[in-house]
């Protein structure tokens, strides 16, 4: 079985879009579900959130969302040269940044309008079977650690060999930090608690259901921790074929 989910999550190489209209289909799908973006600047290792919130064939312009912290836009505007990077179901599409954006605050929103990429890198990291969880059979998780004060509390969404992504009640956006590992991740899966350090890849607070949606990465796990969730992905997997038996 484990052989069988590793061949499966197999990274697959990188392809690099140069036609406008395959890099400007692929922006439009980070724009259209509204997929976190992760921006780094190149001499620098913090990192910054935003969102495409504009794709613009015609004109050859994109526009970003204002970054989370703000404190980026100074890196921005004083030039220095940045990457984007964001995840659509498994596919990782990133891009470096051409020339220096422009501030656009017209329409009572900040914003930040730059040339559209001429080279997009396009590449499916995961093809490992992600398992969702039912409303009713969802997991508790908790999140800690030294770098947080105090563990927050959660439930498991859904789970891959690589990540999951967990749901929080309420706006914790501002305890946890992009790109963080998290050495305490424990996961109470139906044969026991499962327990790993955790990448921050996503981070998202949904205002109108007053709910934060983070998406994590397993960092080095052992062995052990890794058959747990070998184990626990194989059962949602059968599951899931099974119930889909029963609907046909």
């Amino acid at each position: 079985m484990s052989n069988a989910l590793n061949a499966e999550d197999a990274p697959q190489p990188p392809k690099v879009l140069t036609t406008p209209l395959e890099i400007a289909a692929n922006l439009r799908s980070l724009q259209e579900s509204h997929d976190p973006l992760i921006i780094t600047f190149h001499e620098r290792s913090q990192r910054f959130q935003s969102y495409l919130v504009e794709v613009d064939r015609d004109s050859g312009m994109i526009a970003l969302d204002e970054m989370i912290p703000r404190d980026g836009e100074r890196f921005m505007f004083g030039g220095e040269p940045f990457r984007v990077e964001g995840f659509h179901e498994g596919v990782r599409i990133a891009w470096e940044s051409n020339g220096t954006p422009t501030l656009d605050e017209t329409k009572d929103h900040r914003c930040y309008r730059t040339v559209m990429p001429t080279e997009v890198v396009y590449h499916q990291r995961r093809n490992a079977f992600r398992a969702a969880l039912k409303l009713a059979q969802l997991v508790d998780i908790e999140l800690g650690g030294e770098k947080l004060k105090a563990p927050v509390k959660g439930k498991l969404l859904d789970i891959s060999a690589t990540g999951c992504k967990l749901r929080f009640d309420g706006d914790i956006s501002d305890r946890l930090q992009l790109g963080e590992v998290y050495d305490r991740f424990v996961a109470a899966l139906p044969f026991g608690a499962m327990t790993a350090p955790v990448e921050l890849r996503h981070l998202h607070h949904e205002e109108r259901i007053d709910t934060t949606f983070a998406g994590v990465r397993f960092h080095n796990m052992s062995g052990l921790v890794q058959r747990q969730v070998e184990r626990f992905v194989y059962q949602l997997q059968r599951e899931a074929r099974r119930f889909d038996k029963d609907d046909m």
